[in-house]
């Protein structure tokens, strides 16, 4: 159990709302993951925050679900983030609808790396107050179905762009907006995002933390190259289901032969994805 940090005199308030505050779900949900004995995914920092928000995350209740999903999502986000770090030392990161995510903490890029933190300018502010300055880091509070930010960032490297948790609040006609200016502005790149199927947004309702948070999830997409025949450039190069993770084992014996089980299932392992794309 994280211990709550709402009544600590120094604790640092929060004021999030809507689709901001989901934020605070992942958050809780890596801290949780992170303090088990044998995590999917160690998330410290995390943790710190978790314990130093002035915030009633109990009012979230987090469940196992949650944790495993949460966790394996960005594990594999992390991974696929450091090999392309590998194969470009000097690219140019956008992590977008970063929120309170430690992602850069956690892969750790060489300091050759140009690293932007983008987010709505309320979560920024948070952000720069929980987050100590980090050279080759920075932060831009703006949306990013705003049309113009992408001309604050420099089109001379090849440039990875990661959305965690963000594209399925988009509309269609957003997300396919947001990546044809991404392919658009940059010489190369990869974009990394994860996606849910139109039948998992038919079961929304079911998530009581979501549901605490008044946020609305819009965007759902069956098959990934859909995307290819709206944005020009874009290819898919992998799909890769979160049940198909070989961390469901840790889930104990039944619910990690249930989730094998439906793994095989395409209609159910698309109910939630992480996609890479490459421009």
């Amino acid at each position: 159990m994280i211990p709550p940090a709402a009544t600590q005199p120094n604790a640092e308030k929060i004021e999030l709302s809507g689709v901001q505050e989901t934020l605070l779900i992942t958050l809780h949900a890596r801290a949780l993951e992170s303090r088990s004995p044998d995590p999917i995914l160690r998330d410290e920092t995390a943790e710190r925050l978790v314990e130093s928000i002035a915030y009633d995350f109990a009012r979230l209740k987090s469940a196992q679900g949650d944790r495993f999903t949460t966790s394996v999502r960005a594990k594999q986000l992390d991974a696929w983030t450091r090999e392309y770090l590998e194969a470009h030392p000097d690219a140019t990161v956008l992590h977008l609808g970063c929120g309170l995510d430690s992602r850069v903490i956690r892969v750790a890029p060489p300091p050759t790396v140009r690293w932007f933190e983008v987010d709505l300018p309320e979560v920024i502010a948070a952000r720069r107050r929980l987050y100590p300055e980090q050279p080759h880091v920075e932060m831009i509070g703006v949306s990013v179905t705003e049309p113009t930010w992408l001309g604050q960032i420099a089109d001379d490297r090849p440039t990875l762009v990661v959305a965690e948790g963000l594209l399925p609040y988009l509309s269609a006609a957003e997300v396919e907006d947001l990546l044809r200016r991404i392919v658009v502005r940059f010489p190369e790149g990869q974009v990394l995002f994860d996606a849910l199927s139109p039948r998992a947004l038919r079961s929304q309702g079911l998530h009581s933390s979501l549901r605490k948070t008044g946020a609305q999830l819009v965007w759902g997409l069956d098959d990934p190259h859909e995307l290819e025949s709206h944005v020009f450039g874009l290819e898919l190069m992998d799909e890769w289901p979160l049940i198909g993770s070989p961390d469901v084992a840790k889930l104990g014996w039944l619910k990690g032969k249930v989730l094998a089980w439906a793994a095989k299932r395409p209609r159910i392992a698309r109910m939630h994805r992480v996609l890479r794309y490459r421009f």
